[in-house]
């Protein structure tokens, strides 16, 4: 700057003008004030400062000071732009009151800044500026002499202090500071699709900010109103939420909590909004905001009692203040951090917030959040970021979480709060919590009152999956050990950000179920978010592109100015404690049994009835069925027993067979907000083992909390249970509640036992017992057994509510309880343990009796029944997305189906029961009557001979929906056309109806006057309405398959392909629309079998399959000999190999994953509609309302009656709700939220009769789904045997002979349906109804039964079910915004290889784009417009290639055609190369990074890439995310790295990866090869051996094969990696792996020998490659199976350096281990 100004001023210059208007992201702004300064000395030294003018422009000086130092140090002049500038654009906002004209405010700004600077030279007695410009009439202090001496020579600074190096990093702190609240408004704006919008289209589910508190610029705003801020740190601050009339009565009331802390409020200050800027829904409930600033009220206060006073303050007020009368919500109080945040989307806040566009608005870290909410309603107040963090995801334990803090609060006892403080904080989770604002409140306590450092307090609530990783230091492993003891994993799917002022950083969850992306730049900047590409940055400053791993914690210490990888900091922690010595202290179950007087099973065995006559097993309900079905096969097979055709007995409210407890709850799962888990596949996150027993203090860490017991898992022997009766261990002894009563109390003695068992179960804990045991043994002929769910439900709430539950273990000791449902039940209300003792002395008297065979020991019966339970409890935890039992345990994730509400708020406080129902008297008097049947004085039925059918029709037992009745008069009336056989079915269909379902118990409120039949709507029409269910090829045969889809296709209706693909021939027969057997629907399931740019591009409705009605949360397998050549053909894979549906969507793992899909799915056929399958479930509705907002235009709503080709009885039977509740749910709820009109609604399951139509219509379904139905009208008996592949009718099978046997006719399905329709019409005339659509909503046609069937039906209570708001439309027929596509840079490229498309041109090379996160899903359109043109084949390889460069969005090149070529240049998101249909993906990092970064160290693709590829190819130089080539059944890879799960249920292609992998790789692969480089980075270690091989590659194709394709990566990427490979070729081969799934090898095999074809067709493709390769020889890429593949000498592998290019692609692009198919 000198030398430019003295050269201006030598060539002729007059006026020199300093400058920092290019200051900017780039560009540092040097002080003016020192800039002036140094030029004004330098040319006074060279004599020409009198030659020039020297004039500041700056957007730094704003006030008098600052102009008066750049008079003083030689300015002759200011233009202080951007304070000029700001005042402008204030009015221009309306924010400058009144609002001047530009001459206006500059005139008095001028005047305001004359008088000061005169008043300061006055000061000096000057009177003229003439003569105080250049005098230096200051004195600095703390100036270092180098600055003073360069910049402003002549001046005192006595002190010294501050020298350059100091202001610059001041000078770059700053510029920093006002950059990272620039660049995350930038962050979330470019999330925008992660959120969510209201019905208005224009109110956000909730977005906001957290920064460091901006102290210059609160000292600015309250300096100008007369108030003067403490130092930082000395104050606190933070916004409030206020209602507009009540506001001062709050305020009031905490200026006076804050008077009796010791605090005082200093202003109050009401924040600067834009309410015209947000939407209309959020503007009703839009609060007052008020900022509060707080002071301690003697100023020599500590600092620690200041912070500590303030949690105090915060609590209390959130506590006392709020009411239902008076608004109160704190958004923070923090002497470090601020948040701003409301009901917003990420495009308002911003502008709605005046304060953060303000330029001295600086700060050093940044949080933001956008929401989408789901299981809650949005709202300003769960608007997030929250005071500590902002979290993405579901904490599906909460309920369980948040009793158990409650139950601690009686316990904890701090060293920084006194019990009175400590009392006034509780309860520690407040009222009306969210799951996130949950976590907060209990982070902040941990950090507060725990004194835990923030990390610590992190990794406490979200450790990592530790119990299964043999990886993991003992240290962490202890660590994580003891604090198990103290505290269970709030677990679900997160990534959880967090702050406390000092640290800032992210923890993910243990399965990685969130992407999180970072990027670390050279001036230390850390960039985490969802995605990358959402801020600018240079790709020269990035010198790290990283993940959170899942588990793993980012963090940034901002005093030291460190980044702190994971290892460091949780290697920090682990040490904090002498874990190891205190685990030492943990009881062992075989200390209990080492200590414990023996016990003589055998003698035991002996003293009890054979088991025919043994009454205690009537008396707990057991029957024959029982045994035979459910029990029987777990201890045979170590596994639950499998069912078929879903569940169509009564509801536990509507039996009349007494049932157990246990039958009226059902299991809860996860669907849209959440994803289950694969509980076998990814095992390694699950864990059953648990602590019991006293908690030591969460407050005060120590040896204390690991004096408790621990259990490997929850099920105990008879052994186990006696031992633990009799436990004397230290002061650990136990107490025996018993849960049986006099039978002599009858009914009434019900309710005084629980309480007599509560207070029993109390008054042990209070003296001492560790273990209280509730035990039915002594229930008998004398005495009945209390439920031991209601027992335990009632003991566990009374406990948490006198605050004793965390200091005792709850063992349950019952007869009752003997399948997974009852052992979840229990656990899910409280149990600590079970043993099921009964079940185990009837299997050990039936080996004795001779009935078991094999004759297994107690120990092997014993072993096989807890493999057996384990497996199933995991995989009803997994439902939830749960990982760990000590999360599950008293988690209450249920929900009760007509229980009484006195019943559930005495023993499942907290459990939704929608309809009421049975109350105590009923189910007393069901235990009586169990109890009456074992023990009468009569003969024969006290035995255990009965059967009633619970599960199987059998005549007299359980009504069944589809008893043999019913069936014969449906496939007559369906066969016939015959109206008096339809008439038959009818009444049957419906006498069963008022036994079995909730419709049943509702009545039609006919008009005063029916209209004629003539006047309603056609059947022609009405049919139209209907479709038939997701049945996929496999599940039923190819011929059942094919008469759905013609049935409808004639009458206009709509069938289903199922989740199974559906084969070429029948996706393009649409010549004759009627006769056509495509089916109008096409699926989009989690196996995401043969979902390609054809299959996508054909359908009408593309449904995404959340949840199936049968089995909600459960995954599916399709068994190897049922794999056909033609269902291998539908599903890219090879016949005989097995096909996995893993339960969750791998890419849905959240709302705003669902939303990417729908717009994937878009994308991919822009005129299909989207369809997204729920399952009836408590607050469905709200999930209902999400997914419309996501943009789905069709939802189904399944009952949990819907059929399945096979499942778990405990799926078929305990999961999911009736339709009849969720379908009133979803519609109610989309009224309330003005989102009904947006979607057109399904319902589904087991109807029969046009009373179940018109009853779903009334509930509001638009829409109907026929499954089991139809199949009954083409011949299905309901023999349950479609898991075992031997339907007798050819409906269910894939067996050849038995699928002769198929008689179905596409006639049968439409007679019905027409009779159906003609039915629905008679019931409409009777309504007085014309229109269908006119049916739809209108509840108040519905009434409640006034005949209920049998006394417990009496008491349901339907009202909720069928409210209806006459003012409502239901129509989905407004009309609608077109689909939000957004601006697409893939409608550029379209319109610019249109001629490529249209055979016009033959290739195209586009020019380099720019492409962004928000570009999503390119690709998919233009494979859209190629697959409706060329079918499956495409276009021919490289007929269009795109150039493109920057952060691509997520799903890049999802179902990319074939002839389509993408190289990208920087980095990607989630979701690459989704459903790959024979495209060509090139990724390699940006030629502008910096030599220090390392692409196999960097990460530049996300999670779940090459999800369902089925052809093409992709190239990633660089790390790959979690999930990668997951389900990959086609395509081929190469990457220099993966994640975790990698290859997972992989069923095809190669994959090729050059760098570490993850844990868990290949888990569920069951085709396809993986070639894996092994540098002692343990990848055996983290292999899932189950179904793989791991071989050498020695084999000469394989070794050629992967020359080839490393120097085509090498080409096409410039991989580094590959160069040095290739290098030192041939011997690195020996550092490859081969990845060889067994039953892949096992299926090649068979194919060769059983196929002749096979050869032929393999030597065919060999003389492919001779001819065009003049005669060298190359393999194929079918694998070699010889026994002996060795090479003799490896020098033969080497390929000729001069191999046509052109051969080696087409040798690369064969179907990599996909074999063709023959016949024998």
């Amino acid at each position: 700057m000198c030398q430019e100004a003295e050269a201006a001023a030598r060539n002729g210059a007059k006026i020199i003008i300093l400058s920092d208007r290019d200051a900017g992201k780039t560009r540092v702004p040097v002080s003016s004030l020192m800039a002036l300064g140094a030029v004004h000395h330098h040319l006074i030294r060279c004599f020409m400062r009198t030659q020039v003018a020297l004039i500041v422009e700056t957007g730094e000086a704003r006030e008098v000071h600052h102009f008066c130092c750049l008079l003083g140090y030689g300015a002759d002049a200011i233009c202080p732009y951007l304070v000029m500038e700001i005042l402008g654009k204030l009015r221009e906002q309306g924010l400058l009151d009144p609002p001047l004209t530009d001459g206006q405010i500059f005139d008095n700004m001028i005047s305001a800044c004359s008088r000061g600077i005169a008043k300061v030279m006055a000061k000096m007695g000057i009177s003229t500026l003439q003569s105080y410009k250049g005098a230096q009439i200051f004195e600095a202090v703390g100036l270092g002499v180098d600055v003073v001496e360069r910049c402003f020579d002549g001046t005192p600074s006595r002190i010294g202090g501050a020298n350059f190096a100091i202001l610059a990093e001041e000078a770059l702190q700053r510029h920093w500071h006002k950059e990272v609240l620039r660049d995350a408004e930038t962050m979330l704006v470019r999330m925008e699709h992660r959120g969510a919008c209201g019905s208005d289209y224009d109110s956000g589910d909730g977005a906001g900010v957290l920064t460091a508190i901006p102290h210059e610029f609160y000292q600015t705003l309250l300096a100008e109103e007369g108030h003067k801020l403490p130092e930082p740190g000395r104050y606190a601050t933070g916004l409030m939420f206020l209602d507009h009339q009540t506001y001062r009565t709050a305020e009031s009331k905490f200026e006076e909590l804050a008077s009796q802390l010791k605090m005082q409020v200093i202003i109050w200050r009401t924040i600067p909004v834009h309410s015209e800027t947000i939407g209309r829904v959020a503007r009703s409930k839009e609060p007052l905001i008020r900022q509060v600033f707080v002071v301690p009220s003697d100023p020599q206060m500590s600092q620690d009692e200041f912070e500590k006073l303030l949690y105090l303050l915060r609590k209390r007020g959130s506590h006392s203040i709020a009411s239902e009368d008076l608004r109160y919500y704190i958004c923070s109080l923090s002497t470090k951090l601020v948040v701003y945040k409301g009901q917003l989307n990420t495009s308002q806040v911003w502008v709605y917030f005046e304060d953060l566009k303000n330029p001295l608005y600086e700060t050093h870290i940044a949080i933001v959040h956008s929401r989408f909410s789901t299981n809650t309603f949005p709202s300003w107040e769960r608007a997030q970021p929250l005071r500590m963090l902002a979290h993405n995801g579901e904490i599906n334990t909460l309920r369980g979480n948040v009793n158990l803090m409650r139950a601690r609060e009686g316990l904890m006892r701090s060293s920084l709060y006194s019990t009175d403080e400590l009392i006034s904080m509780y309860p520690v989770v407040e009222s009306n919590m969210s799951d996130s604002g949950s976590f907060d409140n209990v982070v902040e306590f941990l950090t507060i009152a725990g004194q835990r450092s923030l990390p610590e307090a992190m990794i406490t609530l979200v450790p990592e999956a530790w119990q299964n990783d043999p990886s993991m230091s003992a240290a962490k492993v202890s660590y994580y050990k003891w604090s198990a003891f103290s505290m269970e994993p709030w677990d679900g799917p997160a990534v959880l950000t967090f702050t406390d002022g000092r640290y800032v950083g992210a923890i993910l969850d243990r399965n990685g179920l969130r992407p999180s992306r970072f990027y670390l730049t050279k001036s230390n900047h850390l960039y985490m978010a969802s995605e990358v590409g959402v801020a600018d940055i240079d790709p020269a400053e990035i010198i790290l592109k990283g993940r959170l791993k899942p588990g793993r914690m980012l963090l940034v210490d901002t005093v030291k100015g460190q980044y702190v990888p994971d290892d460091v900091i949780k290697n920090e922690i682990v040490h904090l404690r002498p874990t190891d010595e205190w685990l030492k202290e943990v009881i062992t179950i075989e200390q209990v049994l080492a200590g414990a007087p023996s016990f003589d099973i055998a003698a035991h065995l002996a003293k009890l009835e054979i088991v025919e006559d043994d009454k205690r097993l009537p008396m707990f309900g057991y029957n024959v069925e029982t045994l035979n079905m459910l029990v029987l096969p777990m201890v045979k097979e170590r596994k639950e027993a499998m069912g078929s055709m879903g569940n169509d007995a009564p509801l536990a409210c509507l039996s009349s067979y007494n049932p157990l407890l246990f039958e009226y709850f059902k299991q809860l799962f996860a669907q849209v907000t959440n994803p289950p888990i694969d509980p076998f596949r990814e095992k390694i996150v699950m864990s059953l083992a648990s602590p019991v027993g006293p908690e030591g203090n969460l407050l005060q860490p120590g040896p204390q909390q690991c004096r408790r017991l621990m259990l490997e898992q929850p099920l105990l022997s008879l052994l186990e249970m006696e031992a633990l009766k009799s436990i004397n261990l230290g002061d650990w002894k136990s107490a025996i509640v018993d849960m049986s009563y006099p039978a002599t109390k009858d009914v009434a003695g019900l309710v005084s036992e629980l309480d007599r068992m509560c207070q029993e179960a109390e008054a042990a804990a209070r003296n001492g017992a560790k273990i209280i045991i509730l035990s039915d043994r002594d229930a008998g002929k004398t005495r009945v057994p209390v439920s031991s769910l209601m027992a335990l439900g009632a003991v566990h709430h009374h406990l948490i509510r006198c605050f004793m539950r965390t200091q005792v273990a709850l063992i349950v000791e019952t007869g009752e309880a003997r399948e997974v449902h009852h052992f979840c039940c229990l656990l899910g209300y409280g149990a600590d343990a079970i043993c099921p003792y009964l079940v185990m002395e009837i299997l050990g008297k039936l080996r004795e009796q001779g009935l078991l065979d094999p004759p297994l020991t107690d120990g092997q019966i014993f072993d096989n029944m807890i493999s057996a339970c384990s497996r199933g409890i995991a995989k009803v935890m997994a439902k939830m997305g749960i990982s760990t039992l000590q999360s599950y345990k008293g988690a209450q994730i249920f929900e009760a189906v007509g229980l009484g509400v006195d019943v559930v708020e005495r023993c499942f406080d907290g459990t939704p029961s929608r309809i009421g129902g049975a109350n105590f008297a009923i189910l007393a008097e069901e235990a009586l009557q169990r109890h009456w049947q074992a023990f009468a004085d009569r003969e024969g039925d006290n035995r255990l001979v009965s059967n009633p059918g619970f599960y199987q029709w059998r005549d007299g037992g359980e009504k069944h929906i589809n008893d043999p009745i019913n069936i014969a008069n449906l496939q007559e009336a369906a066969r016939s056309k015959s109206e008096h056989a339809y008439a038959k079915f009818v009444e049957s269909a419906e006498n069963i109806s008022q036994h079995c379902t909730l419709r049943g118990q509702l009545e039609l409120r006919w008009a005063a006057q029916a209209i004629d039949i003539a006047e309603v709507e056609s059947a022609a029409s009405i049919v139209k309405r209907f479709a038939t269910g997701a049945m996929s090829l496999g599940s039923i045969s190819r011929e059942t398959h094919e008469t759905l889809a013609r049935a409808m296709n004639r009458i206009g209706a709509k069938s289903n392909s199922g989740e199974g693909g559906e084969e070429l021939r029948r996706l393009l027969d649409d010549e004759v629309p009627t006769e056509s057997i495509r089916s109008a629907i096409k699926q989009v399931a989690s196996g995401r079998f043969g979902v390609t740019s054809v299959y996508l591009s054909r359908a009408e409705d593309i449904q995404i399959k959340m949840a199936q009605g049968a089995k909600p949360g459960e995954g599916g397998e399709l068994p190897g000999y049922k794999v056909t050549e033609e269902i291998a053909r539908c599903r890219n894979s090879v016949p005989g190999v097995g096909l996995i549906s893993p339960p969750p969507h791998h890419d849905i793992y959240s709302i705003e994953d669902l939303a990417q899909l729908i717009y994937d799915l878009k994308s991919a056929n822009p005129r299909a509609r989207v369809s997204v399958k729920l399952v009836s479930e408590v607050g469905v509705g709200v999930v209902a309302a999400g997914v419309a907002k996501c943009r789905a235009g069709h939802i189904v709503i399944s009952g949990h009656d819907g059929g399945t080709g096979a499942a778990s009885w405990t799926g078929i039977k305990h999961a999911g709700l009736p339709w009849e509740l969720g379908i009133a749910e979803t519609h109610q709820t989309l009224i309330v939220n003005s989102l009904r009109d947006r979607v057109v609604l399904q319902v589904d399951g087991q109807l029969r009769t046009g009373r179940d139509v018109v009853i779903g219509a009334l509930l509001g379904a638009d829409e109907f789904g026929f499954s089991t139905a139809p199949l009954i009208t083409l011949g299905c008996i309901m023999m349950r045997k479609c898991h075992l592949n031997t339907c007798p009718v050819g409906v269910a099978t894939q067996d050849p002979e038995l699928r002769k046997k198929f008689e179905g006719k596409p006639e049968h399905i439409i007679n019905y349906f027409f009779l159906l329709a003609e039915e629905i019409r008679s019931i409409m005339a009777r309504l007085g109804i014309r229109r269908f659509q006119d049916l739809v909503g209108r509840a108040d046609l519905l009434a409640p039964s006034s005949k209920p069937v049998n006394p417990k039906a009496a008491l349901l209570d339907l009202t909720a079910m069928i409210l209806s708001d006459p003012n409502a439309d239901p129509r989905p027929t407004k009309e609608q915004p077109p689909f939000p596509y957004g601006e697409r840079l893939e409608s550029k490229v379209i319109e610019l290889v249109q001629p490529v498309i249209d055979g016009k041109i033959k290739q195209l090379e586009l020019e380099w784009q720019k492409i962004r996160n928000v570009d999503r899903t390119f690709g998919a359109t233009l494979s859209y417009y190629i697959s409706l043109a060329y079918n499956e084949k495409g276009l021919p390889s490289n007929s269009i290639h795109i150039r493109l460069r920057g952060s691509a969005g997520q799903s890049f090149c999802a179902f990319l055609a074939h002839g389509v070529t993408v190289t990208l240049e920087g980095d990607a998101n989630d979701y690459v190369g989704k459903g790959l249909s024979g495209g060509e993906i090139i990724i390699r990092p940006s030629p502008q990074a910096p030599p220090e970064f390392r692409t196999e160290k960097s990460v530049i693709v996300g999670n779940v890439c090459l999800y369902g590829a089925t052809s093409g190819r992709m190239f990633v130089c660089g790390q790959t995310g979690e999930r990668f080539a997951v389900r990959n059944s086609g395509s081929t890879a190469v990457c220099e790295g993966v994640g975790d799960h990698g290859c997972e249920y992989m069923t095809g292609g190669t994959v090729v990866i050059l760098g570490a992998t993850g844990r868990n790789f290949a888990a569920g692969m069951s085709g396809g090869i993986a070639y894996v480089l092994e540098r002692n980075w343990g990848f055996r270690q983290k292999c899932n051996m189950e179904t793989i091989d791991l071989d050498p590659v020695s084999d000469k194709n394989d070794i050629l094969f992967l020359h080839g394709l490393l120097s085509e990566f090498l080409e096409k990427t410039g991989s580094a990696t590959a160069a040095e490979l290739l290098s030192n070729w041939p011997a690195c081969t020996r550092e490859f792996i081969k990845v060889f799934p067994k039953e892949y090898r096992k299926a090649l095999e068979d194919i060769k020998v059983k196929s002749p074809k096979f050869l032929q067709y393999q030597a065919s493709l060999d003389n492919d490659y001779k001819e065009e390769e003049n005669e060298r020889t190359i393999v194929t890429r079918q694998h070699s199976v010889d026994p002996d593949p060795r090479v003799d000498d490896i020098e033969d592998t080497l390929p000729d350096p001069n191999m046509n290019s052109k051969i080696l692609r087409r040798l690369l692009d064969k179907k990599k281990y996909a074999v063709g198919y023959w016949t024998s």
